[in-house]
């Protein structure tokens, strides 16, 4: 395993000098970003790195998951505990999953009581584009932004009336189909899709009657499937000129087995529900006026399945309701000032009794952007008022200077926060109502160089994380863990004789410093401290033929660092035929070498599997 990793490693590292920005850039829009400012930005002008990924090159991938299609990916990290549907954790730089801002279509999502977005149950199927942030964004979003923001946009439409389709068959008995359409006239558009995936699963935990508790607490050798049924609406209409209304509608609910007991369950019906409407206005090309609304229902109903009888065990429901009004105004040639406010309502409904179930946050920020030549400034600030903590202040400023030849040097600090979750401040016995924020402060320091045909982009950051959530020698949940992250990430795009080129690695030391514990300077658990990823692509008339290498470096499994996991590689294989312009049939060999690995210990992964596609799309 060890030297297939090292292979991998070599692979990416000989293939990046040459290469660069992990994505290729196809058209003006791909190039934009909205999330890194929450105002449109080429990505060469952004003064934090971000990263996008667009329908084309999901559907290329051919990945079934979002933790397939982010795998790999310049500072991402996950753990996962047990193939398709199970828990996933997302780790950004190094920092925790619920220090990670997740939105879709612009509505903040994750879970109340976990403070995590349940990434594993939304649909790759519904979505048009990703835009990754990494390092912190607090600054304009408030809470959880410490490591970045992931910003999900589900499909939209194109010019005239469009149409697509897929179905796909492959291994651990998987069947997914998804199918929509999309109309854009003269004032209005409309998007409709609709998804469904099942597959048989893996046997997620290894545990055994003669190590009984070790991993899943459980001893359940059997498959541990997964089923997501998911649907989505957008659309939006020029109500005059200058004033445009539009609303989307995300529902994805599924159904994953797991292995547990009576006590946590053993299946899960989940359901993830995403509302949104949005108002705009552009009263001039130089002032316009955007109002927005959203809702977010993250619901788990838990049970313990055993001799064909199903028993209840718990529910969690959570609740996100938001609004905001943002104001852009270009107040000269190149000069931008951006102000908003954003209020945040959650709800906790469950058969936990929490003492409090809900709580409001009010958030005030003002940005400015300004260009002066081949300089560029970003700076921000903002104050959110909460109803469990008060008052916290965060603030950013970022420079670029673009010094000929396509070279460009960026500098940027921030500050960031992560509210407790309700977990955090009233599950009985196993909180704390008066804990306070984590707070953090990063600094990043890139250079990149662009060019027609290729790109790259180097960054180096330090995050330090104060007032960590954790337990103190008495087992009281408190403010008194610290970490210190340091990393780099190097990226590169390169278009090649007809060859797509693009590799990234990542370099993380997230370790505890955390003063006078034992775990001093211990690695942080189940973050791994290299990872890459290399894609190669390549038309042959009608045929594309493709290969997805990653890996990880090992990781440990605990605080202690005594439960070592090693590092791994993996390489995919992927076939295309175009029958005609609409037409295309798609195959797929994942982990073609058999590795066999973990990111959480006990919890299996998928060995090799197959899958074929059929899919058409209407031009």
């Amino acid at each position: 395993m060890k030297l297939h990793y090292h292979t991998l490693s070599l692979a990416v590292l000989m293939a990046l000098p040459a290469v660069a920005a992990a994505q290729s850039r196809t058209t003006d829009l791909d190039d934009v970003t909205v999330t890194a400012t929450r105002t449109p930005v080429a990505v060469e002008a952004s003064v934090v790195p971000v990263q996008l990924i667009d329908r084309d090159q999901i559907d290329r991938s051919q990945a079934n998951s979002v933790l397939e299609l982010l795998r790999g990916r310049a500072g991402l990290d996950f753990a996962n505990q047990g193939g398709t549907g199970k828990i996933t954790s997302l780790f950004l730089r190094g920092t925790n999953s619920n220090q990670v801002l997740v939105l879709v279509d612009g509505v903040r999502v994750g879970s109340a009581t976990s403070g995590m977005a349940a990434l594993q149950d939304l649909p790759v199927d519904q979505i048009e584009r990703v835009e990754i942030v990494r390092g912190p964004r607090s600054s304009l979003y408030g809470s959880e932004a410490i490591g970045g923001v992931i910003q999900i946009f589900t499909r939209t439409a194109g010019q005239g009336l469009q149409q697509n389709l897929s179905i796909t068959a492959g291994s651990n008995n998987l069947r997914q189909a998804s199918a929509g359409f999309s109309n854009r006239g003269e004032r209005g558009w409309i998007s409709a899709q609709g998804g469904y995936q099942k597959t048989d699963g893996i046997n997620a935990c290894r545990g055994t009657a003669a190590g009984w508790g070790a991993g899943c607490f459980a001893d359940e050798p059997d498959r541990d499937g997964y089923r997501n049924t998911s649907i989505n609406v957008r659309g939006g209409y020029a109500l005059t000129d200058t004033l445009s209304l539009e609303g989307h509608v995300l529902n994805a609910d599924s159904f994953n087995e797991y292995d547990g007991s009576i006590f946590g369950g053993n299946e899960a019906d989940n359901r993830q529900q995403v509302y949104g409407g949005k108002l705009a206005w552009a009263a001039s090309d130089a002032f316009q006026l955007t109002a927005q609304v959203g809702r977010n229902r993250d619901q788990a109903d838990n049970y313990f399945a055993a001799n064909g009888s199903r028993t209840f065990a718990s529910n969690f429901d959570t609740r996100r309701d938001t609004a905001s009004v943002q104001g852009d105004f270009q107040f000269a040639e190149g000069q931008q000032l951006t102000a908003g406010a954003d209020w945040q309502n959650d709800k906790v409904t469950s058969s936990t009794a929490y003492d409090i179930g809900d709580r409001d946050n009010l958030g005030v920020f003002v940005e400015y952007q300004g260009q002066f030549g081949a300089h560029s400034l970003q700076a921000s600030v903002r104050n959110d008022d909460n109803e469990q903590f008060g008052n916290h202040t965060t603030g950013s400023l970022g420079y670029g200077f673009a010094f000929g030849n396509g070279f460009r040097l960026t500098a940027s600090a921030g500050t960031g926060f992560k509210a407790p979750t309700f977990n955090d401040l009233y599950y009985p016995g196993f909180s704390n109502p008066d804990l306070k924020p984590e707070e953090s402060k990063s600094l990043n320091i890139g250079i990149a160089q662009y060019a027609d045909n290729w790109n790259w982009t180097l960054n180096a950051y330090e995050t330090r994380v104060d007032q960590l959530i954790g337990y103190d020698s008495s087992f009281n949940i408190v403010n008194v863990a610290e970490a210190r992250i340091r990393g780099a990430e190097l990226t590169g795009y390169l278009s090649l004789a007809g060859f797509d080129i693009n590799a990234q690695a990542s370099f993380t030391d997230p370790r505890d410093h955390t003063s006078g514990a034992a775990t001093y300077d211990n690695l942080l658990a189940r973050r791994a401290r290299t990872s890459g990823r290399l894609d190669v692509d390549k038309s042959f008339g009608p045929v594309r033929l493709g290969v997805t290498a990653a890996g990880s470096g090992h990781r440990f499994d605990n605080a202690a660092n005594t439960v070592r996991l090693a590092g791994y590689g993996t390489v995919d294989v992927r076939a295309e035929y175009a029958i005609n312009d609409a037409w295309s049939v798609q195959a797929k060999a994942a982990n073609v070498f058999d590795r066999a690995y973990e990111t959480v210990a006990w919890y299996n992964q998928p060995g090799r599997e197959y899958q074929l596609t059929l899919r058409y799309r209407s031009k």
